[in-house]
């Protein structure tokens, strides 16, 4: 009796080793986009905690300073959409990130975020 051998063939691997690069390289492409986004909605955050009750010029070069330092690029003072809810002032924004992969292909995403707490 002969035993039927077992395991990956060279195209199995071939195959394997291409989806591990593909995903690699969306997740190299993506992540510096997801890591900004999330140091912008910090930085809104502690805006609007630290200022509360300032003018919205003030709340804008804080943010301006913050991002400065954060090097925040994809988000500016003046996209930021700055409102009272009750006592409690909110700090949004909303921008589109364009990031291309290769070529002619690239991936679009939609970022939002807001200081209140819903």
């Amino acid at each position: 009796m002969q035993n039927r051998q077992r395991g990956v063939s060279l195209s199995g691997l071939l195959v394997g080793l291409f989806i591990l690069i593909m995903l690699a390289l969306l997740g190299f492409k993506l992540i510096p986009s997801y890591m900004e986004f999330y140091t912008a909605k910090g930085a809104i955050e502690a805006v609007a905690r630290e200022r509360q009750g300032a003018s919205i010029a003030d709340i804008r070069r804080g943010f301006d300073a913050r991002a400065t330092i954060d090097d925040i690029t994809s988000v500016k003072a003046a996209d930021l959409e700055i409102t009272k809810d009750g006592n409690e002032m909110v700090i949004s924004f909303a921008y589109r990130k364009e990031v291309p992969l290769f070529k002619n292909v690239g991936v679009y995403i939609d970022f939002a975020a807001s200081s209140s707490a819903q």
